[in-house]
């Protein structure tokens, strides 16, 4: 039994072994990976970005809307309780 688990994972080590890279391998793909990226210009739409203030605004008026209500209708509540 041991004699057949052992073969079984003869050929995961073998490849795993010929996969590997060594230290300084990895440490040299890295900075290459870093130096074939150039610096690319962006361009932004100006529409785009107002278009996001303007849901921004009205995102946090509705926020400012439901807190003022959960506030008014907590005072409320307490009021009636307290009275």
């Amino acid at each position: 039994m041991i004699n057949i688990a052992k073969k079984s994972r003869e050929w995961l080590n073998d490849i795993m072994k010929n996969n590997t890279f060594s230290v300084s391998e990895k440490i040299i793909a890295r900075y290459q990976a870093k130096d074939t990226e150039t610096n690319q210009t962006k361009s932004t739409d100006i529409n785009v970005l107002l278009n996001r203030v303007k849901l921004n605004e009205k995102s946090e008026s509705r926020k400012k809307l439901y807190f003022s209500a959960a506030a008014s209708a907590g005072l409320f509540l307490f009021g009636f309780i307290i009275f």
